[in-house]
């Protein structure tokens, strides 16, 4: 069952396409990933689908609900989290989802008890009365999580929950996520990190400016990668800069993209037959190289053989 569906949505901003013409559907309960480098159009997309902004053309429906004529009811199913942490650091958290619990027009009397209980989920009660600023950045994280929460929506939004934070705090917002996936929560989740996108959603759409370049499950996804990858490590940057230029005038090659001292290579050819061209390019030019490795398919990889650009670019 469809719950979200984007018909040929399309955002002009300053005279530039930031998406184009999109069409997908997103099904009730699923954990449905928006994978990208920063600039791809995540965040535009969500406040589209928030209805926080309207699509230059095409049709966006939440529920049954259409953003365009709809936008009360809308923002009464979905928690928004957005990548900026949006909190009162003066206030405590008890306060925090008080005020924004307001916002969302609760009745007092069920306030507290929703309150308890999502300080239990993002696992802070024992912290809930200091306030928001001598908070750890994870900890302002899974705060803000819980204010999305407070309403109890159905849909939830989680702009890139996990920036700039500790690996610790990050597996507790994983365990999070979860929990809400035990829920029944549909998740739209953002990120430009490929294990978070194979790790905790059902399917992916793969974004590169502005446009969706595969959509399917993850499984699928690393299925389109039917030829290889290959990461080559020179001896220097300067070997490595050698290298790309001779490398890239190779028929088997369709990407190259170098990183330091390290090169990959999107081959289009069978993997050992494309290294023993690689080898003999790099010989007849005296660049030696430290190590070469065949690279397992991941989102990475297929975001690099999509577009020829890694997701970090």
């Amino acid at each position: 069952m469809s719950y979200i569906e984007l018909t040929d949505v399309a955002k002009t901003m300053k005279d530039k396409n930031v998406i184009q013409e999109l069409s997908f559907r997103i099904r009730e309960g699923e954990t449905f990933g928006l994978l990208g480098p920063n600039g791809a159009g995540k965040t535009t997309l969500l406040s589209m689908m928030s209805a926080n902004q309207l699509p230059t053309s095409g049709r966006i429906t939440v529920g049954q609900y259409d953003t365009a004529m709809d936008q009360k009811k809308i923002k009464s199913i979905v928690g928004i989290v957005p990548q900026d942490i949006s909190l009162y650091s003066s206030l405590n958290a008890y306060d925090n989802l008080r005020f924004f619990a307001s916002l969302y027009g609760m009745k007092k009397r069920d306030i507290q008890k929703r309150m308890e209980w999502l300080l239990d989920l993002v696992q802070l009660t024992d912290r809930a009365h200091e306030p928001i600023s001598q908070y750890s950045g994870g900890m302002k994280r899974r705060i803000n999580i819980a204010v999305a929460l407070m309403h109890d929506p159905h849909i939830v939004y989680m702009d890139e929950p996990t920036v700039g934070i500790d690996p610790q705090s990050r597996n507790k917002i994983y365990e999070l996520i979860e929990e809400l996936k035990a829920l029944g929560k549909t998740i739209i989740y953002t990120t430009h990190y490929m294990e978070e996108a194979t790790n905790l959603c059902d399917r992916v759409a793969i974004l590169d400016q502005g446009e969706v370049v595969a959509l399917n499950e993850t499984m699928e996804l690393l299925k389109i990668v039917q030829s290889g990858i290959v990461e080559l490590t020179m001896t220097s940057e300067n070997a490595s800069e050698m290298a790309f230029k001779t490398l890239k005038q190779l028929m088997c090659i369709t990407s190259c993209q170098v990183n330091g001292k390290k090169l990959t290579l999107v081959v289009s050819i069978k993997v050992q037959d494309a290294i023993s061209k690689i080898m003999a390019a790099l010989n007849q030019q005296s660049l030696p190289m430290e190590d070469v490795k065949i690279m397992q398919p991941n989102l990475e990889t297929v975001f690099l053989y999509l577009t020829g650009k890694t997701l970090r670019d």
